[in-house]
């Protein structure tokens, strides 16, 4: 039976409050292992919520039988879970399914999937229905627990799968995971996001915020604990309006509290949008010393006019209030986003944004280019800005941006650091691992045992690393 279940921006959007049922994840005891012997490849784009994705969907995989392989053009299934928000993420995927078109041609047997945010765009799917008939199966990000089904009934029928749903289904715990770091770990505590940013396409894709129950993250935070992880990043769209809409009385800083009770040794937590940043997360922060003092903060414009356009719902003035007050953390380092080109966006308004970054002097920024979303507001607005000028101004920003990386650098130098050592490096005796303040060092030692925390002393400083020795 061929399955077509398409997305629509306008179901995505409405705003009802449903009530959520929470699911145990499990698969038939018919599917395990029917695929055994066979491969897959899986190709990750996109942020860390993808790559969590990523690890939820290979250890489904190998329950189904599957085992991994690095060389694709061996795969029985390759498997993209793609990402949206950006154009450049787009054209890659698509150039990837070009690559797979032709090597169906010789291999006519390989399954092709395509999962991920891009599969939550419209008109993703109706390219895919008339130009890709080719590819055997597309979920989205709320039915990953269909995969197993998914791949079944197009092992019995030989019709393509399109499963696509435009609102958030059931919240589904106990997935199975297959971590890539045996040392941190992801843990998703809230899906979606409900700001609306007029540039960004994560609401239509992700869906409307919906936190996790409190009792389900400490589960899975104490089972990684036992597991000897050292370090757990709390994943969402916007971390901080966790518990919003679940909890009357427990929010952000509760629960971060009580993971920081656990005694897990590291805990970060991504992404932060400002308007939810509360004093009391400071002082939460300040409290604990397993919260690892690095926050990142996305600006994404130093211009007020730019920034209501956006729909940021704050002022220039109001982000450096809060960035003060993060400041008083004990050495914290604040990371941030920016975007240049926005449609409107004039040489004075870029300069405003070149003034915010020489006044917060970011430990590190991911700048980019404003890259227009199908269905977005801002995707409406008149750009009368050339293209070569955005690049221009992305170049400017860079060259100002790039200054404060190495001066943040630099300032760890002859000091000792705790670092998480995450492996070996091709040279005998030498390591990598990151600080407390997420800065990626290399360094000399002697039988150190990868995994742990151990000081390391800075000898040098890079723009965008730090070389050490072990104490």
């Amino acid at each position: 039976m061929k399955i077509i279940h398409k997305p629509n921006y306008k179901e995505a959007k409405t705003t009802d409050k449903r009530a959520y049922k929470k699911i145990d994840f499990q698969i038939d005891q018919e599917q395990k292992n029917v695929f055994h012997g066979k491969t897959y490849y899986l190709k990750t784009y996109g942020c860390q919520m993808n790559e969590h994705d990523s690890e939820n969907i290979k250890a489904i995989l190998e329950e189904l039988g599957f085992h991994s392989t690095d060389c694709m053009e061996e795969a029985d299934l390759v498997l993209l879970n793609t990402c949206s928000i950006r154009e450049n993420a787009h054209n890659k995927a698509f150039g990837m399914l070009g690559r797979l078109k032709h090597l169906k041609e010789t291999k006519k047997d390989v399954l092709v999937g395509l999962c991920g945010c891009m599969a939550q765009e419209e008109g993703v799917i109706d390219e895919i229905l008339h130009k890709y008939k080719w590819v055997n199966f597309v979920f989205g990000t709320h039915n990953i627990n269909r995969l197993p089904d998914l791949l079944l009934e197009n092992m019995r029928s030989h019709e393509q799968q399109i499963e696509v749903f435009s609102r958030e289904q059931d919240l589904i715990e106990h997935m199975p995971v297959k971590r890539d770091n045996p040392y941190k770990a992801y843990v998703n505590i809230i899906y979606g996001c409900d700001k609306f940013c007029t540039y960004c396409i994560v609401p239509y894709t992700r869906g409307r915020q919906r936190s996790r129950a409190k009792e389900d993250i400490l589960e899975e935070i104490k089972n990684l604990q036992k597991d000897h992880y050292q370090e757990v990043i709390l994943l969402g769209q916007n971390v901080n309006a966790y518990g919003k809409d679940l909890y009357e009385n427990y929010k952000m800083e509760n629960l971060l509290e009580d993971v920081a009770k656990t005694g897990i040794p590291r805990i970060r937590f991504v992404t932060s949008h400002p308007w939810d940043f509360t004093d009391q997360m400071i002082e939460v922060m300040k409290k604990y010393k397993n919260i690892m003092p690095a926050i990142h903060l996305p600006v994404q414009s130093g211009c007020n006019r730019i920034l209501k356009l956006m729909g940021r719902r704050y002022t220039k003035e109001e982000y450096l209030k809060l960035f003060y007050k993060l400041k008083e953390i004990p050495n914290i380092a604040i990371s941030t986003d920016i975007i240049v080109g926005f449609p409107g966006e004039s040489e004075e308004d870029f300069q405003e944004t070149l003034d915010l970054c020489k006044t917060c002097k970011f430990d590190n920024a991911y700048t980019f280019i404003y890259s227009a979303r199908e269905n977005t507001p801002a995707s409406k607005l008149i750009d009368h800005t050339s293209l070569k000028e955005k690049e221009d101004r992305l170049q400017r920003l860079n060259a100002v941006v790039n200054t404060y990386f190495k001066e943040s650098n630099e300032r760890l130098l002859n000091k000792e650091v705790e670092v998480l050592v995450e492996g070996v490096s091709d040279k005998k005796n030498n390591y990598f691992g990151y600080t407390d303040t997420n800065k990626l060092i290399n360094f000399t030692g002697e039988h150190v045992p990868v995994g742990s925390i151990i000081k390391v002393r800075v000898l040098d400083a890079k723009t965008w690393s730090l070389d050490g020795k072990a104490v």
